[in-house]
């Protein structure tokens, strides 16, 4: 590491068009910023190369070394370079570049899953890193994105995840009919929020029992009439305040817990 890499090199240049979706697909690889989503792709071997801040060496030490130790080279980059690369505010001077993790849709259902976070046509970034990471907290099998969703490559969705976009599987399906046939097709329950559900939260133990899939809409409309009409139930999150609703990861947080009480209740009997 003795060279110091400015934001002027070819290197950087590079890494910093992996801002860009288009990019990412065209190099097949994305950025991850941020010790917590570094140290996770060192953990699963998902790091191709490191990229340390000089002047925040001392402070990501241990992250060096665990790199070095598992062969991954490790590039000192200026701060300069560190801001161009950076999407955040106050870079924290640690990069990883990583290949692209999209998981197939044939090979999670193959494993036959008993639990899957499956969101519409997700398009804030936010969001969508939050659902991973609530799936992931919550056992989920995997988390599946249909329609024109967000890229779950993109920083911001790498970042709200935790780094737990390495660790839970992300399908993307651009065909949601299809996406959500396969899925039903392959034995999933598939249930929907809905304020007017049939199926109240509090008494769904016997359906949450089963392998299931939580559908999760658009933050702006929700999910569709025709979405709502492909599940198996719709299923109501009482709301005992004076909050007319809740937000998609309010809302998956509450579902998924639910999935995993019942499945963890099941499993110790």
């Amino acid at each position: 590491m003795t060279e110091i890499l400015s934001e002027r090199s070819s290197r950087v240049v590079s890494f910093a068009k992996l801002h860009r979706a288009a990019a990412r697909r065209e190099q097949g690889r994305f950025l991850a910023e941020g010790s917590n989503a570094v140290e996770t792709a060192l953990a699963v071997e998902k790091a191709e190369t490191v990229l340390v801040a000089e002047e925040h060496l001392d402070r990501h030490r241990a992250i060096v070394e665990t790199a070095e130790a598992g062969g991954v080279p490790v590039l000192l980059i200026s701060g300069r370079a560190a801001s161009k690369l950076s999407e955040t505010t106050t870079p924290p001077g640690v990069f990883a570049v990583c290949p692209l993790l999209d998981a197939s849709l044939a090979d999670v259902l193959a494993d036959e899953p008993r639990l899957l976070a499956i969101a519409v046509e997700p398009r804030e970034p936010g969001n969508a890193g939050t659902l991973i990471r609530c799936a992931d907290a919550m056992g989920a099998d995997a988390v599946v994105l249909l329609g024109d969703s967000v890229d779950p490559h993109n920083g911001k969705c790498v970042r709200a995840s935790a780094g737990t976009v390495f660790t839970v599987p992300v399908v993307r399906e651009r065909r949601v009919a299809e996406g959500l046939a396969a899925i039903a097709a392959s034995g999933i329950t598939l249930l929907a929020t809905a304020a007017d559900g049939e199926v109240n939260l509090d008494h769904a133990d016997e359906v949450l029992a089963g392998r299931i899939g939580w559908l999760f809409g658009n933050e702006a409309h929700g999910l569709s009439p025709e979405v709502q009409r492909v599940a198996h139930h719709r299923v109501s999150i009482p709301i005992r305040g004076r909050a007319e609703s809740l937000n998609v990861a309010a809302a998956a947080a509450i579902c998924l817990y639910e999935s995993a009480r019942i499945h963890n209740a099941v499993g110790r009997g």
